[in-house]
C-alpha cells in the first residue's frame, strides 16, 4: 500500500486508536458500545469476540455471556454471510448485509444438487413450526423432527459441507431474522448450537454499512470495504456515493470528511499501549491488509511454523495470535492450556507496560475461558507445532 505523505507510523496508531486499543481508555464500555464503536467482531467459534472486548474495554467473560443472554449483542449471520457478533441496534443492517451471501450458497444449491426453491421454502415452513422462542433445537433434533422434509444430498452435498437440506433451510431462516442459533452453554467459543423461533426485523441499505465500515475502519481503500462487505464493484461504487469521503495524499486511503480535522491532528502517542488479541481481531479482519500492521524491519520475520519461507510481511492473515502496539505488530502469542501458559515471542524488549499486558492476558485466558481457540477447529494438539516454535524462539 502506497502510504505517500501520511507516515505509516501515524496511519497504525490512528488505526488502533479508532479500534479503541490505545491505553484502556474505555474501561467500563459495555459490549453492545465497543461494538458499535469500533466495529462486529468475527466470531465462528473462537475466541476471538471474547479477546477483543477484554482488550478494548476489560470486560470479562462472564459480562459479554450476559450481554449475549440478553439480547444486547447476537452473534448472525452478517457481512458475506460470515457469523459476527453485532450490537443489538446492528441486528437489522447486520442480516441485510449477510442475505445476498445465503442467496448466492442457495442458487449454486439448485445449480449443482438438484436442490428447488420451493422444497428448501417448505422445509423452512416446518422448521418454523418446530421452533421455540425459549428452548433451543439442535440440528439433530431439527433433523429427527422434521422427518422427510429434510433430505440428503448425497457425496456432491457432503463434498460441498451441505449433507443434508437442514443447513441451507437454517441458514435462510437466519438470515431472514426468523430463527437465531444460539450457544447451549452459553459461550461464543463453543461448537454445540440450538437454534429458536425469533422475528426481527431486517432491513439496511448498502450506503449504511459503507458509513459503518468507514467509521470503524478509516481510513480506508475501497478495495478494503469490498473485502469487508462482499459487495461488487458496481454495488461498492454506490453504496459509496452518498458519503463524503477524502482521499489521503499519495494513497488509495479514505477517510470520512467528518474526521478530517481529528486525523490531521492526530499524532503517535509516546507512550507504548500494548494489546494481545487474536489473530481474526478487527484491527486486522477489518482491512484484511496485513502488511499494513507490519513495521518494514518486520516484515521478513519468519512466521512461527509455517510452510513457506515467507515473511511476515507476505502473509494475508496471521497465523498465530497477535501482541499489538499502537497498530504495529509486535510479536505472536498463543496459549497452552495443559501447563498453562501463556507462549509469546517479542521483536521489541520486554518492558513493565508489556510484562503487565501479557499477564493480565494470560490470567483472562486462564480464568475465564480456559483456552485461546483460533476458531472452531482449533485445538491445543493442532497448534504444536507453533507453541513449539514460539518456545524456541524465545529460548
Amino acid at each position: 500500500m502506497a502510504n505517500g505523505e501520511v507516515p505509516a507510523a501515524k496511519l497504525r496508531a490512528w488505526w488502533a486508536h479508532r479500534q479503541w486499543l490505545d491505553g484502556g481508555r474505555h474501561r467500563g464500555a459495555s459490549a453492545a458500545e465497543v461494538l458499535a464503536a469500533t466495529g462486529w467482531a468475527r466470531s465462528g467459534g473462537g475466541s476471538a469476540p471474547y479477546l477483543g472486548l477484554f482488550a478494548r474495554a476489560g470486560l470479562r467473560r462472564a459480562e459479554v455471556d450476559a450481554a449475549l443472554a440478553a439480547l444486547e449483542v447476537q452473534e448472525l449471520p452478517a457481512a458475506r454471510g460470515r457469523s459476527y457478533l453485532l450490537p443489538a441496534d446492528d441486528f437489522a443492517l447486520g442480516l441485510a448485509a449477510g442475505a445476498g451471501a445465503v442467496e448466492t450458497e442457495l442458487g449454486a444449491a439448485e445449480r449443482q444438487l438438484g436442490v428447488s426453491r420451493d422444497e428448501i421454502e417448505q422445509l423452512c415452513l416446518a422448521v418454523s413450526q418446530l421452533l421455540s422462542p425459549t428452548e433451543p433445537l439442535t440440528s439433530t433434533e431439527l433433523h429427527a423432527q422434521a422427518g422427510s422434509a429434510v433430505r440428503a444430498l448425497g457425496g456432491a452435498g457432503r463434498r460441498r459441507g451441505v449433507a443434508t437440506t437442514l443447513p441451507l433451510a437454517l441458514d435462510l431462516l437466519r438470515s431472514r431474522g426468523l430463527a437465531r442459533r444460539v450457544p447451549l452453554d452459553g459461550r461464543l467459543d463453543r461448537q454445540r448450537h440450538g437454534y429458536l423461533r425469533w422475528d426481527r426485523a431486517v432491513h439496511g441499505e448498502a450506503a449504511d454499512l459503507a458509513r459503518r465500515y468507514f467509521a470503524w475502519a478509516a481510513p480506508a481503500s475501497v478495495r478494503h470495504f469490498r473485502w469487508f462487505s462482499g459487495f461488487g464493484a458496481a454495488t461498492a461504487k454506490a453504496a459509496l456515493a452518498p458519503l463524503e469521503l477524502v482521499r489521503l495524499p499519495g494513497s488509495e486511503l479514505l477517510l470520512p470528511a467528518e474526521l478530517a480535522d481529528e486525523f490531521a491532528g492526530f499524532a503517535v502517542p509516546a507512550e507504548p499501549a500494548y494489546a494481545l488479541l487474536a489473530a481474526a481481531d478487527g484491527l486486522h479482519l477489518l482491512h484484511r491488509d496485513l502488511a499494513r500492521l507490519v513495521d518494514p524491519r518486520d516484515a521478513d520475520r519468519p512466521v512461527p511454523a509455517a510452510r513457506s519461507e515467507r515473511g511476515l510481511g507476505a502473509e494475508r492473515d496471521p497465523r498465530t495470535h497477535l501482541v499489538v502496539d499502537r497498530g504495529r505488530i509486535v510479536g505472536f502469542w498463543e496459549y497452552d492450556p495443559e501447563l498453562p501458559e501463556l507462549v509469546h515471542q517479542l521483536f521489541v524488549p520486554m518492558n513493565p507496560a508489556l510484562r503487565a499486558a501479557i499477564d493480565a492476558a494470560g490470567d483472562f485466558v486462564r480464568t475465564d475461558l480456559g483456552d485461546a481457540r483460533g476458531s472452531g477447529p482449533d485445538s491445543p494438539r493442532g497448534r504444536a507445532p507453533r507453541l513449539a516454535a514460539l518456545r524456541a524462539a524465545g529460548e
